[in-house]
């Protein structure tokens, strides 16, 4: 027996896959395919960067003022890089941090004391609420003097 019929001659479709063109279904399936692919790799590409992410550093806590020495009695001495003002009077050294504990834009000092730009706090020259929509003071930073006679601020 003979797995082929006698009267069916072997057809050759070596012919056909030379000429054959890709139908309208396969070319939808290919493109399908290939923007999927396409769209995973860029999904692999984020994770990749989601997971490889080095966040900034911390902001410094700690900031060296210098010498005692270079802030008189009665001085008030704005600390931009710690968005706080150093206070020296008769008790010694005080600090006031400079951010509004409203919704925390940085404070302006103004002649009676100290102004929030953005949503009109005030607050007197120690730092307590005079005019909200604050309703907490300004927050009391700590001011060390070392034994050498320098001024250390800590914010944190």
């Amino acid at each position: 027996m003979s797995a082929m019929p006698s009267n069916v001659e072997p057809k050759d479709f070596s012919e056909e896959k030379q000429g054959a063109h890709l139908s309208r279904a396969g070319f939808l399936t290919l493109a399908g395919k290939s923007v999927l692919a396409m769209c995973g790799l860029l999904g692999l590409g984020g994770l990749v960067e989601f997971l490889g992410f080095q966040p900034d550093p911390a902001p410094p806590t700690h900031f060296d003022l210098g010498p005692a020495s270079d802030y008189p009695l009665g001085s008030r001495t704005l600390v931009a890089a710690a968005r706080a003002v150093l206070l020296h009077d008769r008790s010694g050294f005080t600090a006031l941090s400079l951010v509004c504990p409203h919704l925390g834009c940085t404070v302006e000092q103004a002649p009676d004391g100290y102004a929030c730009p953005c949503h009109g706090s005030r607050f007197d020259p120690l730092g307590k609420v005079v005019n909200g929509p604050a309703s907490q003071p300004m927050k009391s930073l700590k001011v060390e003097v070392t034994p050498e006679g320098r001024l250390i601020l800590h914010t944190g």
